[in-house]
């Protein structure tokens, strides 16, 4: 059990309208875990329901990590759920999970496992309680599935000794140097800096220094910002879904960079590029239009194969995305006619009059195919809205 003490700051009040007994409210006390700390340190799997349930539940990842604020917010959704059955209202606990990385995935786990827990106990309301405002960034989630009437954040109250500070930085400096969440960052990157310094100075090539420099931070700042290392990481984790996905989307990007090179090589040859300014490419109809002709059939077909393999992954996952996902390859379809009038235009001077008659056809066609998506979406989700 955590052994340090919590504070209670209560966002909202419970309140029971006048004329209501609280009998008649069936309340749903929610802790909520975006970063899934339940499943990733304790190894418990998400929902879990009942007061003796969340009670080992909190205990199992107490011990697994006694500092995890996640554990104090279980026993005080617990807590809150006793004060309430001491009251008279009919209430269940539970506790739901998102994933480690957090973002959307881990919102749609939020909201099936609320699903699921509504269509075993039919609560009226829920009451919140997390260890924090990312927790609370789920709000908009729990009160699509039923209403919100109380938010509980837990607090826990540290020491302010000068020992405990020196403490606590202590244990930053420790995860800076063993944790390889953070050290591969704190100390991988700054070690990088000084070893190309140190073989710059060995080889007296220190003109390349500075170049190397950007190098290595651009390097790191653009692997930490698009989570590369997690993504590489987890390709031992991937599914046959994700390896559709994969491939599509390296077979998409090959064929697109066929179809630059193709657009290259289909400019007129009597037309000196390399001696224009962008400006003036730009404003070459001759230079812009054979680049297009030569590229725009290669490029739809890159794109549609990546949108292709993104939309198959999620119909043999069975995700509610395969709607939106149809929906953006009959918006390519319809979009490939008009890109190449828009080619004929600048190469063969056809009339634009043409060009804007397929767009209006094809934007038509576009809000026929997104209503009938989203009526038919509408029947087999009636509870949930529409995902873009």
């Amino acid at each position: 059990m955590p052994h340090q003490p919590v504070d209670y700051e209560r966002n909202h009040k419970l309140e029971v309208p006048k004329g209501t007994e609280a009998s008649q409210s069936r309340l749903l006390v929610l802790c909520i875990d975006r970063d899934d700390d339940i499943g990733s340190k304790g190894g418990i799997e998400t929902p879990v329901v009942g007061r003796d349930q969340c009670i080992n539940a909190g205990t199992r990842l107490a011990i697994e990590d006694p500092e995890d604020a996640d554990a104090n917010a279980i026993f005080a959704a617990v807590k809150h759920y006793e004060e309430l059955v001491s009251k008279g209202y009919a209430a269940e606990v539970a506790i739901v999970a998102g994933k480690f990385n957090r973002g959307i995935e881990a919102d749609e786990k939020i909201s099936r496992e609320v699903k699921a827990i509504l269509e075993k106990y039919d609560a009226t309301g829920a009451v919140i309680v997390s260890d924090g405002e990312d927790d609370e960034t789920v709000l908009p989630v729990i009160q699509s599935r039923l209403p919100v009437v109380s938010v509980q954040r837990i607090i826990i109250r540290h020491s302010r000794s000068v020992e405990y500070s020196y403490a606590v930085f202590g244990r930053y400096v420790k995860a800076m140097m063993y944790d390889p969440q953070y050290s591969k960052f704190f100390l991988g990157v700054p070690g990088a800096l000084l070893l190309a310094g140190g073989l710059a100075v060995a080889f007296e090539q220190t003109k390349w220094l500075t170049v190397m420099i950007l190098a290595i931070l651009g390097g790191a700042f653009v692997v930490r910002a698009f989570d590369i290392d997690k993504a590489v990481s987890s390709v031992s984790k991937m599914g046959p879904t994700d390896f559709i996905k994969l491939f599509s989307v390296i077979g998409g990007v090959l064929i697109i960079l066929a179809a630059i090179a193709n657009g290259i090589s289909s400019i007129p040859p009597n037309i000196p590029v390399r001696d224009m300014t962008v400006l003036e490419i730009l404003a070459n109809k001759d230079v812009v239009g054979g680049f297009a002709k030569g590229t725009i059939t290669l490029l739809w077909i890159g794109i549609a194969t990546v949108l292709g393999g993104v939309f198959l992954g999620n119909w043999l996952k069975g995700s509610s995305r395969e709607m939106s996902d149809i929906l953006r390859l009959v918006v390519l379809g319809l979009l490939y006619i008009p890109m190449v009038q828009f080619a004929s235009v600048l190469t063969e001077g056809t009339s634009p009059f043409t060009l804007i008659s397929s767009l209006l056809i094809g934007l038509a066609v576009s809000l026929v195919a997104a209503a009938f998506f989203y009526q038919r979406y509408r029947h087999r989700h009636p509870r949930d809205s529409v995902k873009h």
